[in-house]
């Protein structure tokens, strides 16, 4: 394709995280920019008001007239079904449609690349790497697939040639990418859908980092490549020493190849998060950025929207909000609940994303929520899923071994939670149940 003849992308789906984003860049760079989307969102009312054109639902009549074959290039994702009217409009007028992940690599591929993948805390580390190559003066355009609480938004824009991107295991997208340096956080069997089995997951892995120099891959301690570790547990290329809790935080000092730098500071909770501050420590030590000036910039990182986001505390009532919906990131996140708030008793509520991951890791999600004094379960966000027989809310609620546990709906849960005396309070998932915590929170304000 022939860059030089684009000067309109469409977005199908430009709602998304990763879509808004590359919205974003393409509006900065005074691209026309259109999208559709099955409903309105803070992200699309944003692009709005930036100077995008977003309509809602399948009404191939409100797609801009000028959007011509000639000048236009379509963006979609893996989640747009290909019974799609807008999709099939353009795809029978012969445009020009490229996945998410190709324009992302077509961005970066002429940049120095630093890609954040793994099947958890990959969000985290990207916006932290972002963040402190910003505030750093590094130059660094970062992409991001959250909100960055210090910017309010999933794009920093930077002059320059380095691109942050958080690389995405699903459909295999981060193949797309061809990084000057990678990170893998973790790598647990997750969208099986795409990849069958654990080992399937495992050699999308190897591919991403293959070809890559050892010395510019930055791994968590214990996977199975060669490359710079990093821990919090045990020796590694890269470690938090000395770790003491500070507030809902860390103190500690780290430890490089090098040399030891003393007394940083790390404001959220979990050692889950800390480990992610070290990977994005690595990385920008691998890109020649000298941690020593990095340190007063770590203690004001705010985090990422729906990362452990704490809505309402009053010392006696707590909500906190997370994106937690895999086993893994429920257990880390109740366990970060637990040491901020030790003695005190949970409330979840939970809203499983996918069918299929509902039914592969169904005994395993069970034992995760286990781990809650009480459970409040929502049904099945499906996503870009059909239902699969047999696969429900009530087939989850009924091997986890709590008490006090039922299944409730959107709907319903503002009322149920005014006969709820909690003291602790988190609302988990990936899916919409991120829209219930604004009218939480100015349930518990009142």
């Amino acid at each position: 394709m022939r860059w030089d003849s684009i000067h309109k992308l469409y977005f199908i789906g430009i709602g998304g995280i990763g879509m808004s984003a590359l919205a974003r860049y393409f509006l900065a760079r005074s691209f026309r920019v259109a999208g559709c989307d099955r409903r309105e969102t803070a992200l699309t009312r944003q692009l709005a008001s930036a100077g995008c054109s977003v309509h809602y639902g399948e009404d191939v009549d409100q797609i801009p007239r000028d959007f011509d074959v000639s000048d236009t290039l379509v963006v979609t994702t893996p989640a747009i079904p290909r019974a799609h009217a807008v999709w099939c409009h353009f795809r029978d007028g012969g445009f020009r449609i490229w996945k998410r992940a190709q324009l992302l690599g077509h961005i970066t591929e002429n940049t120095r690349c630093l890609a954040v993948a793994g099947t958890h805390g990959k969000t985290t580390t990207t916006a932290l790497l972002g963040y402190v190559l910003d505030r750093a003066r590094v130059g660094a355009t970062s992409f991001l697939g959250g909100i960055a609480e210090n910017y309010r938004s999933n794009l920093i824009l930077n002059p320059g040639d380095i691109t942050v991107v958080e690389a995405d295991e699903y459909d295999r997208s981060f193949l797309q990418l061809r990084p000057a340096i990678a990170c893998v956080t973790s790598m647990d069997a997750d969208h099986l859908d795409t990849y069958e089995t654990a080992a399937g997951v495992q050699r999308a892995f190897q591919a991403f980092v293959s070809g890559l120099d050892p010395a510019r891959l930055v791994i968590q301690k214990g996977l199975p490549f060669k490359g710079l570790t990093y821990s919090t547990l045990e020796s590694a290329d890269y470690e938090a020493q000395n770790i003491r809790i500070q507030e809902r935080g860390y103190r500690f000092d780290l430890k490089t190849p090098s040399r030891v730098v003393s007394d940083w500071i790390w404001p959220l909770p979990g050692l889950y998060n800390l480990e992610n501050a070290l990977a994005a420590l690595a990385m920008a030590d691998v890109l020649g950025v000298d941690p020593e000036g990095l340190r007063p910039l770590l203690r004001e990182f705010k985090g990422v929207r729906r990362r452990f986001s704490v809505h309402y505390d009053d010392g006696k009532r707590i909500y906190i909000d997370d994106y937690a919906h895999h086993p893994r990131e429920i257990d880390s996140f109740l366990s970060a609940v637990r040491t901020c708030y030790p003695g005190k008793e949970i409330t979840g509520v939970f809203q499983p994303h996918l069918f299929s991951r509902t039914r592969d890791f169904i005994d395993d999600f069970a034992r995760a929520l286990s781990g809650l004094d009480r459970l409040l379960l929502l049904g099945v966000y499906p996503a870009r899923e059909a239902p699969i027989e047999g696969v429900s809310a009530a087939s989850l609620l009924d091997r986890v071994q709590i008490r006090d546990k039922r299944i409730t709906t959107k709907r319903k849960l503002l009322n149920e939670l005014k006969h709820i005396d909690f003291e602790v309070l988190v609302t988990m998932g990936a899916g919409d149940i991120g829209d219930l915590a604004a009218p939480i929170k100015r349930r518990l304000i009142r």
